[in-house]
Order: structure tokens, then sequence, then C-alpha cells
């Protein structure tokens, strides 16, 4: 008769692997004997080598306990079936694993073939990696909150890229990333921004929910980009006024 430790060491597993298939169900737990102690026989040894093999091999322990009493047809198509389990998960794993390879940084993930394009074109022109995150995160935004305007954008953002004095205006917001609130170079970067802002702006209402989101994400990122963003607002909405004012003549 074996005591639970000596058991463990036969069936190569812990004590409280022992335990734990008693509290599930799989193994009987023997009464204690007038020592106090549990002892077990050369069945539960055979019956714990049994359950480790099992669980071993991948078989969840919900199903272990039919297959140690199953006949031996009943046996043998259940381990198919188990099998044939484990080779689509494998399958599953596989192909989420060439997934993961073909990520470049997260972005095919979550957004579609023709934004990850404009996102490269971007790195292409030597933007920052950092500013094409938020890119990447402004059309994750759009995407959940108003995907029917991805297409248009991105004919308006390829656009934007084929015009080289647009693309120098991305790459000096770039540069300003770092630049202190109160620096005089942001005066003239406001300036250039403000000119394209008017030569392009158009009278469409509410802005999009998804720019009140990448507004509030560019503002956490860059004090300096903070400044031109209210600096731009208050230009804009300075023009929306004496736009008003002038219809209301």
């Amino acid at each position: 008769m074996l005591t639970i430790g000596q058991l463990a060491t036969t069936a190569g597993v812990t004590v409280r692997t022992v335990r734990h298939y008693h509290h599930v169900g799989l193994l009987p737990e023997p009464e204690r004997d007038a020592s106090g102690y549990r002892r077990y026989g050369a069945q539960a040894a055979v019956d714990l080598i049994r359950i480790r093999t099992l669980a071993d091999a991948g078989v969840p322990l919900s199903r272990i306990d039919a297959l140690l009493h199953a006949r031996p047809a009943e046996f043998d198509a259940a381990i198919a079936g188990i099998d044939d389990e484990l080779r689509r998960k494998m399958d599953q794993l596989a192909e989420n694993r060439r997934r993961i390879t073909q990520l470049a940084g997260g972005e095919r993930l979550a957004l579609p073939p023709e934004v990850v394009a404009v996102l490269d074109r971007m790195r292409a022109l030597g933007i920052s990696e950092r500013r094409v995150r938020l890119e990447r995160d402004a059309w994750i935004l759009m995407r959940a909150l108003d995907p029917h305007l991805m297409p248009g954008r991105v004919r308006e953002k390829n656009a934007e890229l084929d015009d080289p004095a647009t693309a120098r205006l991305y790459l000096a917001c770039d540069q300003s990333f770092d630049w202190d609130p109160h620096d005089p170079r942001l005066d003239r970067l406001i300036e250039d921004l403000d000119a394209w802002e008017t030569a392009r702006e158009r009278d469409g209402g509410r802005p999009p929910e998804y720019v009140k989101l990448v507004v509030s994400r560019i503002s956490e990122a860059s004090p300096a980009w903070q400044r031109v963003l209210d600096a731009l607002a208050h230009r804009a909405g300075q023009r929306r006024t004496a736009r008003r004012e002038e219809g209301g003549r």
C-alpha cells in the first residue's frame, strides 16, 4: 500500500496534482486507515498513470473520466476525435502565427490595405514613426466611428501626399513635436497651416465624431501641437463668425 506521496512519485506527478484529481472526481480518495493515513493500492497507481498520460497528451480533464471507463472501440473513437480537435487547433495556431508575421506594427490587423499603404507613404517621406502611429490611431478611430468616411479620406490623403507643399507641412509638423509651446517657430508654422486650411476649408458643419478623439490624442502627445491646434481652431471660428455676419446683412 502506498501513501499519497509514494503514489505521486510512482506516477511522476506532485501530491498537489493527486489532490486536484481527487477534487475533480478523476481519482477516488480512499478512507483513512487506523493510523490516520490514506493508503493507495496498485489500481490507484495504474489509474493515476493513465490519467497523467492522457492529460499530458492534451486530453481535457473533463473527458478523461469517460475514457478511463470506455470500451476499446469507444476509446479509439474518442481518441481519434480528440486528435482531430487538436489538429484543428494546431492549424489555427499556425494561421495565427502566419498573420502575426505579416503585421506591420499592428496596422494590418486593424486597417484595410489602402490605409496601410497611406501610412507606408508617410514613412517613405521621412515622417517619424511616432507621427505615423498617431495617424494610424486616427484611422482606427475613423473606422470604428465613421467608417463611411474612409474611402473619401483615403483619396484626400493620397492627394495631399502627392502635393510637395503639403508633404513639407507634414514634415514641419512632425519636426515641431518636441518644441516648446512658446517657440517662435510655431508662429510661422501656424501661419502656414492656417493658409493651407483656408485654401481647402469647406463649410461641412460639425466635425466627424472621430475627429474629436483624434484632436484629444494629439493634444496629449505634444504641448506644441496643442498650441497649434488651439490657434487653428480659434482662427477657423473667427472665419465662421465672419461668414455668418456677412450672410446676415
